[in-house]
């Protein structure tokens, strides 16, 4: 029977803090004896630390999760915090549509008041009213804001 506990592959985390560790600790030895003694210290610590915050936490739980629309977020926020991240996404979009009403508005005003300054110069214009009914009336309206630059 194998009496060995089971041993796990550490995970990318653990590898890259091990070399880090290795690379830090390979200047260690030119320190003074005072200064890695209270890296040592300090390093003790943090292990501790570490240590009681594993026993604590349990070990199903992840920091980091990644959801279903592959983002990753820290904790579980749940269904409202969702709901606010969906809202805050959509205002952009609400900003450019307003933005296409105020310009399809403004556009829409500019053609109607050039289509009133029209016809405000043709009512007030000295035209007699046969003149509307006549067949040339659209090259009387070509021509007329030609010369009427020129006065």
């Amino acid at each position: 029977m194998n009496t060995r506990a089971h041993t796990t592959t550490p995970s990318p985390e653990d590898r890259f803090g091990r070399s880090v560790a290795a690379v830090l600790s390979l200047g260690t030895a030119e320190l003074p004896h005072e200064i890695s003694e209270r890296l040592r210290a300090a390093r003790e610590r943090a292990v501790a630390v570490r240590r009681r915050e594993a026993v604590l936490r349990p070990q199903t739980a992840s920091a980091v999760e990644i959801q279903s629309d592959m983002t990753a977020s820290l904790g579980s926020g749940g269904e409202s915090e969702a709901w606010w991240r969906r809202a805050w996404a959509l205002l952009p979009l609400l900003a450019l549509l307003w933005g296409l009403y105020l310009l399809e508005h403004a556009f829409n005003d500019e053609r109607a008041q050039e289509a009133a300054a029209i016809d405000a110069a043709l009512l007030t214009d000295d035209l007699p009213p046969q003149a509307y009914t006549d067949p040339g009336f659209i090259q009387f309206l070509k021509v007329a804001p030609t010369q009427g630059a020129g006065r």
